[in-house]
């Protein structure tokens, strides 16, 4: 899982597979992020490949932690199978979803991304 913090943008990659292992991995990265209101944290999902629950409360427990922080989690780049778990759980509806980073990166220039309270 790569890591980068850039502008007010914190950009989480995980790979493979988001399960116990690859949820909890996710959930460290996000817990040893010193939040800053107006943080705009982005999980691109293009690497994964697989998601059960595990990964679900992951991603969950993320958007709980930057909402409490005055931050906003978004998510990119989701792969057919992430999408449908996130379909199915009807979590695609809870979740900004963006197609590329790019996208999230064009919304945040044109300070079209409000953070959530």
């Amino acid at each position: 899982m790569t890591f980068t913090l850039e502008r007010q943008v914190t950009l989480f990659k995980p790979e493979g597979r988001m399960d116990l292992q690859g949820g909890n991995a996710l959930s460290q990265k996000i817990a040893a992020v010193v939040p800053a209101p107006g943080q705009i944290w982005v999980i691109d999902l293009a690497k994964v490949d697989f998601m059960d629950s595990s990964g679900l409360v992951s991603l969950v427990k993320g958007l709980k932690t930057a909402r409490q922080h005055n931050c906003h989690l978004v998510l990119c780049s989701v792969t057919a199978p992430v999408r449908l778990v996130l379909e199915l759980t009807h979590l695609d509806s809870v979740f900004d979803i963006f197609n590329t980073y790019e996208d999230v990166l064009n919304i945040i220039e044109d300070k079209s991304l409000v953070v959530a309270s």
